[in-house]
Protein backbone atom coordinates (compact mmCIF):
# COMPACT_ATOMS: atom_id res chain seq x y z
CA UNK A 1 0.00 0.00 0.00
CA UNK A 2 1.16 3.50 -0.82
CA UNK A 3 -0.62 6.61 0.41
CA UNK A 4 -0.13 9.57 -1.93
CA UNK A 5 -2.37 12.05 -0.15
CA UNK A 6 -5.19 12.16 2.37
CA UNK A 7 -7.69 14.99 2.89
CA UNK A 8 -7.82 16.57 6.31
CA UNK A 9 -11.35 15.28 6.90
CA UNK A 10 -12.28 12.66 4.28
CA UNK A 11 -15.91 11.64 4.12
CA UNK A 12 -16.07 9.35 1.06
CA UNK A 13 -13.98 6.45 -0.23
CA UNK A 14 -14.10 5.72 -3.97
CA UNK A 15 -13.08 2.12 -4.59
CA UNK A 16 -11.89 0.63 -7.83
CA UNK A 17 -13.14 -2.96 -8.06
CA UNK A 18 -11.06 -5.33 -10.19
CA UNK A 19 -7.65 -5.96 -8.67
CA UNK A 20 -8.63 -3.87 -5.66
CA UNK A 21 -11.59 -5.52 -3.90
CA UNK A 22 -10.33 -8.95 -4.90
CA UNK A 23 -7.06 -10.53 -5.96
CA UNK A 24 -7.40 -13.21 -8.64
CA UNK A 25 -4.85 -13.19 -11.45
CA UNK A 26 -6.68 -15.74 -13.60
CA UNK A 27 -9.96 -13.84 -13.55
CA UNK A 28 -8.21 -10.53 -14.16
CA UNK A 29 -6.40 -11.99 -17.17
CA UNK A 30 -9.64 -13.40 -18.56
CA UNK A 31 -11.12 -9.90 -18.58
CA UNK A 32 -8.30 -8.83 -20.89
CA UNK A 33 -8.02 -11.94 -23.04
CA UNK A 34 -11.69 -12.64 -23.79
CA UNK A 35 -12.56 -9.20 -25.24
CA UNK A 36 -9.33 -9.25 -27.27
CA UNK A 37 -10.24 -12.70 -28.61
CA UNK A 38 -13.63 -11.37 -29.72
CA UNK A 39 -12.00 -8.35 -31.34
CA UNK A 40 -9.56 -10.67 -33.11
CA UNK A 41 -12.44 -12.61 -34.65
CA UNK A 42 -14.04 -9.38 -35.88
CA UNK A 43 -10.76 -8.22 -37.40
CA UNK A 44 -9.95 -11.60 -38.95
CA UNK A 45 -6.79 -12.07 -36.90
CA UNK A 46 -5.50 -14.66 -34.47
CA UNK A 47 -5.61 -13.91 -30.76
CA UNK A 48 -1.81 -13.81 -30.72
CA UNK A 49 -1.74 -11.22 -33.50
CA UNK A 50 -4.44 -9.09 -31.91
CA UNK A 51 -2.90 -9.29 -28.46
CA UNK A 52 0.51 -8.26 -29.79
CA UNK A 53 -1.12 -5.36 -31.62
CA UNK A 54 -2.92 -4.20 -28.48
CA UNK A 55 0.30 -4.43 -26.46
CA UNK A 56 2.11 -2.36 -29.08
CA UNK A 57 -0.72 0.18 -28.98
CA UNK A 58 -0.26 0.47 -25.21
CA UNK A 59 3.49 1.02 -25.60
CA UNK A 60 3.02 3.64 -28.30
CA UNK A 61 0.35 5.45 -26.30
CA UNK A 62 2.48 5.46 -23.17
CA UNK A 63 5.46 6.81 -25.11
CA UNK A 64 3.32 9.67 -26.41
CA UNK A 65 1.76 10.42 -22.99
CA UNK A 66 4.69 10.56 -20.57
CA UNK A 67 4.50 6.88 -19.68
CA UNK A 68 0.86 6.89 -18.60
CA UNK A 69 -1.43 3.89 -19.10
CA UNK A 70 -4.64 3.65 -21.14
CA UNK A 71 -7.65 1.46 -20.39
CA UNK A 72 -8.65 -1.36 -22.74
CA UNK A 73 -12.02 0.30 -23.24
CA UNK A 74 -10.37 3.45 -24.57
CA UNK A 75 -8.11 1.38 -26.84
CA UNK A 76 -11.16 -0.40 -28.25
CA UNK A 77 -12.66 2.95 -29.27
CA UNK A 78 -9.87 3.33 -31.81
CA UNK A 79 -10.75 -0.12 -33.17
CA UNK A 80 -14.34 0.92 -33.78
CA UNK A 81 -15.78 -0.76 -30.68
CA UNK A 82 -18.10 1.70 -28.96
CA UNK A 83 -18.52 1.89 -25.21
CA UNK A 84 -22.02 0.45 -25.65
CA UNK A 85 -20.65 -2.56 -27.53
CA UNK A 86 -17.85 -2.94 -25.01
CA UNK A 87 -20.45 -3.03 -22.24
CA UNK A 88 -22.37 -5.78 -24.03
CA UNK A 89 -19.21 -7.82 -24.50
CA UNK A 90 -18.24 -7.51 -20.85
CA UNK A 91 -21.72 -8.41 -19.64
CA UNK A 92 -21.51 -11.59 -21.72
CA UNK A 93 -17.88 -12.51 -21.09
CA UNK A 94 -17.20 -11.58 -17.46
CA UNK A 95 -18.02 -14.44 -15.11
CA UNK A 96 -17.08 -13.47 -11.54
CA UNK A 97 -19.18 -16.37 -10.27
CA UNK A 98 -16.73 -18.81 -11.88
CA UNK A 99 -13.69 -17.42 -10.06
CA UNK A 100 -14.57 -15.55 -6.88
CA UNK A 101 -16.06 -16.51 -3.52
CA UNK A 102 -17.31 -14.79 -0.39
CA UNK A 103 -14.63 -12.75 1.39
CA UNK A 104 -15.53 -12.38 5.06
CA UNK A 105 -12.43 -10.37 5.88
CA UNK A 106 -13.27 -7.87 3.13
CA UNK A 107 -16.79 -7.54 4.51
CA UNK A 108 -15.48 -6.94 8.02
CA UNK A 109 -13.09 -4.23 6.80
CA UNK A 110 -15.71 -2.47 4.67
CA UNK A 111 -18.29 -2.66 7.46
CA UNK A 112 -15.85 -0.88 9.74
CA UNK A 113 -15.18 1.77 7.09
CA UNK A 114 -18.84 2.36 6.24
CA UNK A 115 -19.45 3.47 9.81
CA UNK A 116 -17.16 6.43 9.10
CA UNK A 117 -17.35 7.04 5.34
CA UNK A 118 -19.65 6.84 2.36
CA UNK A 119 -18.39 4.01 0.14
CA UNK A 120 -18.84 3.90 -3.63
CA UNK A 121 -17.42 1.71 -6.41
CA UNK A 122 -15.95 3.32 -9.53
CA UNK A 123 -15.11 0.71 -12.16
CA UNK A 124 -14.46 0.27 -15.88
CA UNK A 125 -16.73 -2.76 -15.87
CA UNK A 126 -20.48 -2.40 -16.45
CA UNK A 127 -22.65 -1.80 -13.41
CA UNK A 128 -24.28 -5.22 -13.76
CA UNK A 129 -20.91 -6.99 -13.74
CA UNK A 130 -19.80 -4.92 -10.76
CA UNK A 131 -22.97 -5.79 -8.83
CA UNK A 132 -22.54 -9.50 -9.60
CA UNK A 133 -18.91 -9.30 -8.47
CA UNK A 134 -19.72 -7.53 -5.21
CA UNK A 135 -22.55 -9.98 -4.54
CA UNK A 136 -20.24 -12.97 -4.99
CA UNK A 137 -17.74 -11.35 -2.63
CA UNK A 138 -20.52 -10.87 -0.07
CA UNK A 139 -20.34 -7.06 0.01
CA UNK A 140 -23.07 -6.08 -2.45
CA UNK A 141 -25.10 -4.31 0.24
CA UNK A 142 -22.28 -2.17 1.60
CA UNK A 143 -21.68 0.32 -1.20
CA UNK A 144 -23.98 3.30 -1.62
CA UNK A 145 -23.65 3.30 -5.39
CA UNK A 146 -21.75 1.91 -8.37
CA UNK A 147 -20.39 4.00 -11.23
CA UNK A 148 -19.61 1.72 -14.15
CA UNK A 149 -18.59 1.89 -17.78
CA UNK A 150 -22.23 2.26 -18.81
CA UNK A 151 -23.16 4.95 -16.26
CA UNK A 152 -21.78 7.85 -18.30
CA UNK A 153 -20.51 5.97 -21.36
CA UNK A 154 -16.90 6.79 -20.57
CA UNK A 155 -13.93 4.90 -19.17
CA UNK A 156 -11.55 5.82 -16.38
CA UNK A 157 -9.55 7.95 -16.17
CA UNK A 158 -12.01 10.76 -16.89
CA UNK A 159 -12.74 13.91 -14.92
CA UNK A 160 -16.52 13.50 -15.16
CA UNK A 161 -16.47 10.08 -13.51
CA UNK A 162 -14.63 11.20 -10.39
CA UNK A 163 -16.49 14.49 -10.02
CA UNK A 164 -19.80 12.66 -10.34
CA UNK A 165 -18.65 10.14 -7.75
CA UNK A 166 -18.05 13.00 -5.32
CA UNK A 167 -21.44 14.52 -6.17
CA UNK A 168 -23.23 11.22 -5.60
CA UNK A 169 -21.50 10.94 -2.23
CA UNK A 170 -22.68 14.45 -1.42
CA UNK A 171 -19.23 15.85 -0.71
CA UNK A 172 -16.66 18.04 -2.51
CA UNK A 173 -13.74 16.31 -4.25
CA UNK A 174 -11.32 17.36 -1.51
CA UNK A 175 -13.22 15.18 0.96
CA UNK A 176 -12.86 12.03 -1.18
CA UNK A 177 -10.15 9.37 -1.33
CA UNK A 178 -9.74 7.27 -4.48
CA UNK A 179 -8.46 3.75 -3.84
CA UNK A 180 -7.21 1.45 -6.60
CA UNK A 181 -4.49 -0.81 -7.93
CA UNK A 182 -3.46 1.29 -10.98
CA UNK A 183 -1.95 4.71 -10.38
CA UNK A 184 -2.55 6.08 -13.89
CA UNK A 185 -6.16 4.87 -14.07
CA UNK A 186 -7.38 5.16 -10.49
CA UNK A 187 -5.28 7.84 -8.76
CA UNK A 188 -3.52 10.32 -11.04
CA UNK A 189 -6.62 12.28 -12.05
CA UNK A 190 -8.31 12.20 -8.62
CA UNK A 191 -5.13 13.61 -7.11
CA UNK A 192 -5.22 16.43 -9.67
CA UNK A 193 -8.83 17.11 -8.60
CA UNK A 194 -7.75 17.50 -4.99
CA UNK A 195 -8.79 14.06 -3.79
CA UNK A 196 -6.70 11.75 -1.69
CA UNK A 197 -5.21 8.66 -3.27
CA UNK A 198 -4.22 5.22 -1.99
CA UNK A 199 -2.52 2.68 -4.24
CA UNK A 200 -3.08 -0.96 -3.27
CA UNK A 201 -1.53 -4.18 -4.53
CA UNK A 202 -4.79 -6.10 -4.12
CA UNK A 203 -7.41 -6.92 -1.55
CA UNK A 204 -4.74 -7.81 1.00
CA UNK A 205 -3.94 -4.10 1.24
CA UNK A 206 -7.65 -3.22 1.45
CA UNK A 207 -7.84 -5.34 4.61
CA UNK A 208 -5.39 -2.87 6.19
CA UNK A 209 -7.43 0.26 5.42
CA UNK A 210 -9.25 0.18 8.74
CA UNK A 211 -5.86 0.84 10.36
CA UNK A 212 -5.11 3.91 8.19
CA UNK A 213 -5.23 7.20 10.06
CA UNK A 214 -7.76 8.95 7.84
Amino acid sequence: MKIFALPEKPKALLFDMDGTLYTHDQYMQSQLDLPIKRLAVLKGKSFEQMNAEINQYRKNWAAAHNGLSISLGNIFLDYGISIEENVRWREELCRPEDYLTEDKQLRLTLTQLMSRFTLIVVTNNPVSVAFRTLTVLGVGDIFQNIIGLDTYGISKPHKTIFLEAARICGVPPDQCVSIGDRYDIDLALPLELGMGGILVDGVEDVYKLSDVNF
